[in-house]
């Protein structure tokens, strides 16, 4: 019984217990479910509050961005985004205005009824879709590029409404941080309360980028774009044009038809599928029709792109890119200073490249006065000058004679004025300060004769060796060394006789003498190196005494500016100061100057180098300039010429007390021969050039000053045969008396030697033997011819006896005579008039040229 009654309990508890699990499941279901729920309301709330918080900290956050930004009026708004021209300047020395610098973007500004509605409407579908409807800023576009930028996901673009880049544009710079972004959103806002939609849209279209025109040079501006791409103006464009257009602010150069020469790519299709784009985008936002989107997108639009055409010259001219040039080496070394750049680093290429663009571009935009050291007036008499009078350069078969002419203070090293060519628009190489060309034999005075005199290896009456001779070392080893005019004369000349007539051998005798006694590379290291002279090994050639290395205008006229002050070198420069819109000084120059020569060997080399002006032997720089102007002409000038092979380059540089004036001609074309008359037309060029300066400033040559021998410069009485000191000499075994006749010798430092056979600098025993022969025959006719005088007169009257007994003079008595009419100068003009005496007419036959 008992087991029957407790089956059926046991199948009814389990038909009991299957609702009873049913009900906790639901149980736990719900109490998940609920559990759940009050999560995602906490979850929520969490959201909800930390969103809160997140926009209050983010609200906080911009307001303390901006909390330094002064909001602009719409007047200094109107003036910030509507200012297109430069704020930076070049000045003259008296700080009247040269130019303000510009930047390379061509830029042409235009009304909003001279740009086509199509080119707006092309510029807003593509770069700003909302552009009518927001007040300047989509926030969700912020919101994506911020996360963008944050996470490092998506395209990190598409954040910027026109009105905020017009802002970044004109405004705010291109650094990417918060500030800047917090501050380009709340001006943008200030933009849309004080401008138009059109008005806003006019400017972004008037200052953005659209790449290079048919010239090659950078625009902006769609009125530029228009006339540079198509050759129309900004309201004449079509569909497909005006879509062109519109695409390229995104990559100006990479969307640009043309490269940075003017001439089309041989790829366009980058630009081409960004004009389909662009058409697209109009398309989409209902600005065109299908049938206009479909004709546009096909339209060959390479016919309408222009050919390459030349840029045409820029009427800045040479003086505002001289001067800007100058500048921007200066201001790109104080920028590589402030970042603590090194001169080792610096010299590499590309370091100094991207300094002198960071240089080029903060001198455009930031606002700097930059003066110069020129002399308007000056400046100004001197393009005139050129413009009037060089075509006197010119001759026959030589086309058109280039030139280039610097004006130097010599106290200070100034420049005060130059001469870059004949015609900018002809040519922009400026002739002044880039080219660099032989010196020819106006380096005589800087790199043989100044060291020698220096060094007490001569004095101005050293005689020098002009025989026959020939080259020691080199390619043209055995050839060889000819004057302008001759292979020697086949005589012994002094210094200064070699000077005024520019003679090749005497000069290459003296400078192997100091490469001997001296040092091979002690006149280059000693003296050129000190004036900024380019470094070569060329000149320790024994030809670098003719002037076949390269040298600038500038090289040149420091050099003599050296000379002419005291021996003391005075860098060339041009820019006074540097300043910002503040008036705080960013660069002011300092004087460095450097002792290059002393003192006594300057003052010499000027007192031999005035005669070398003064004889007209080798220039009729001083003939010409009396004829112009008297006074003028009554200046200490002094100076040196130089021409090189085939005559192609000619040099005349000229000093007084004050100033030192420069001039470099030849042609361009080094393969065309200039003409012998070189020197004469260079001569007659720099007379009418420098008188033309003088009309304009007087007082800038120092017409009233003399040039004047240092205390310390030694004077010694010296046998003009020999340049030593008087006294007996042994030739052919026989001693003789050193013709008495004598001179003053300048020294620097040293003296004269005691009478010698071999008494001078070069030459051969056989040289030596022949000019002694010379003149000890001449001595010897001599004396015959007073004894047959002698003879006739002996049966004259009593009164013609005592006249002949005045004039019979016995050898010795004339040679007492002969030293008590020595020269107290080595400038006297009748020493001059003996040295030229084989040069009144002065032709061009007299030319001095260097050969090796």
């Amino acid at each position: 019984m008992i087991e029957v009654k407790n089956v059926p309990q046991r199948k009814k508890r389990q038909h009991h217990d299957e609702p009873e699990a049913k009900s906790k499941g639901w149980f736990y279901f719900n109490v998940t479910l609920r559990t759940l729920h009050a999560l995602l309301l906490v979850i929520i709330s969490f959201l909800i509050i930390g969103g809160a918080l997140a926009a209050g900290i983010g609200a906080g956050y911009f307001a303390y961005l901006v909390e330094d930004t002064k909001t602009p009026t719409k007047k200094e708004m109107q003036k910030t985004l509507g200012e297109y021209s430069e704020t930076s300047k070049l000045v003259y020395a008296d700080n009247s205005n040269i130019s303000t610098i510009r930047s390379d973007l061509m830029r042409t500004a235009v009304k909003s009824d001279k740009i086509s509605d199509l080119l707006k409407q092309a510029i807003i579908d593509t770069e700003d879709e909302y552009f009518n409807e927001h007040n300047g800023v989509v926030p969700k576009s912020v919101v994506r590029a911020l996360l963008s930028e944050a996470t490092g996901f998506g395209g990190g673009g598409g954040g910027s409404t026109l009105t905020q880049q017009l802002v970044k544009q004109q405004v705010l710079s291109n650094e990417t941080t918060f500030k800047r972004k917090a501050n380009e959103i709340l001006l943008a806002m200030e933009v849309e309360k004080y401008f138009s939609k059109d008005e806003i849209v006019t400017m972004y279209l008037n200052v953005s980028p659209f790449g290079r025109n048919n010239r090659g040079q950078n625009i902006a501006g769609v009125q530029e774009a228009a006339k540079g791409i198509f050759g129309k103006n900004a309201d004449e464009v079509n569909l497909a044009q005006a879509a062109f257009i519109a695409g390229l602010p995104q990559s100006p150069i990479t969307y640009s038809p043309y490269d940075n020469t003017g001439q089309l790519k041989e790829n366009l299709s980058a630009g081409l599928k960004r004009k389909d784009f662009v058409l697209f985008s109009m398309y989409r936002n209902h600005s065109i029709t299908k049938k206009e989107y479909e004709e546009a997108k096909k339209y060959d639009l390479t016919k309408d792109f222009l050919p390459r055409q030349e840029r045409d010259a820029n009427d800045h001219g040479y003086l505002y890119y001289t001067v800007l040039g100058e500048a921007q080496e200066l201001m790109a070394d104080k920028l590589r200073k402030d970042d603590k750049v090194s001169d080792k680093e610096y010299q590499k290429e590309k370091v100094k490249k991207e300094y002198l663009e960071k240089a080029s571009s903060e001198l455009v935009s930031g606002g700097y006065t930059v003066k110069s050291t020129i002399d308007k007036t000056i400046y100004n008499a001197m393009q005139d000058a050129v413009a009037e009078y060089g075509y006197m350069l010119d001759g026959e078969n030589t086309g058109t004679v280039q030139v280039g002419n610097i004006m130097m203070d010599n106290h200070t090293g100034r420049i005060l004025g130059f001469v870059g060519g004949r015609d900018f628009n002809d040519t922009q190489l400026n002739h002044a300060f880039n080219i660099t060309r032989p010196a020819g034999s106006s380096i005589k005075p800087l790199l043989v004769y100044g060291p020698a005199i220096d060094q007490g290896l001569i004095g101005t009456e050293t005689k020098l060796s002009d025989f026959e001779t020939t080259w020691q070392n080199g390619e043209d080893k055995g050839k060889p060394i000819v004057n302008a005019t001759n292979t020697g004369s086949n005589t012994f000349q002094s210094v200064r006789e070699a000077l005024v007539q520019s003679s090749n051998i005497p000069a290459t005798h003296v400078y192997r003498d100091f490469q001997e006694k001296v040092g091979e590379t002690a006149a280059y290291d000693e003296y050129l190196k000190k004036m900024n002279f380019a470094a070569s090994d060329d000149w320790f050639n024994e030809s670098a005494a003719l002037g076949p290395n390269d040298v600038s205008p500038l090289n040149e006229t420091n050099g003599f500016q050296t000379l002419a002050n005291g021996g003391v070198y005075q860098e060339g420069y041009m820019i006074d100061s540097i300043t910002d819109n503040a008036g705080n000084v960013i660069y002011q120059h300092k004087e460095n100057p450097v002792q290059v020569y002393s003192k006594q060997t300057a003052s010499i080399m000027n007192d031999l180098m005035r005669g070398i002006v003064d004889a007209g032997y080798t220039t009729r720089f001083k003939d010409f300039v009396s004829s112009l102007n008297w006074y003028l002409g009554e200046g200490d000038w002094v100076g040196k010429t130089g021409s090189s092979d085939e005559y192609r380059d000619s040099w005349l540089i000229v000093s007084t007390p004050a100033i030192t004036i420069s001039s470099w001609s030849g042609v361009e074309n080094n393969t065309i021969k200039n003409d012998r008359n070189a020197s004469v037309r260079t001569a007659n060029y720099m007379a009418y050039l420098v008188n033309r300066v003088y009309m304009a400033n007087p007082d800038v040559f120092g017409i009233d000053q003399r040039f004047q021998l240092a205390d310390g410069v030694k004077s010694y009485e010296v046998a003009k045969a020999t340049g030593e000191l008087p006294g007996k000499v042994t030739v052919n075994k026989k001693e003789q008396t050193v013709p008495l006749e004598t001179v003053s010798s300048l020294y620097a430092k040293g003296e004269p030697a005691k009478s010698s056979f071999e008494f001078g600098i070069g030459g051969t025993a056989a040289n030596y033997q022949a000019y002694w022969e010379t003149i000890y025959g001449k001595e010897e006719e001599k004396k015959k011819t007073e004894e047959k005088d002698k003879n006739k007169t002996g049966t004259s009257s009593s009164s013609s006896a005592a006249g002949a007994g005045a004039d019979q003079t016995t050898p010795s008595s004339e040679s007492a005579d002969n030293k008590e009419e020595t020269k107290d100068s080595s400038t006297s003009e009748d020493d001059k008039k003996t040295e030229t005496s084989k040069d009144t007419e002065k032709n061009e036959d007299n030319k001095e040229t260097q050969k090796n």
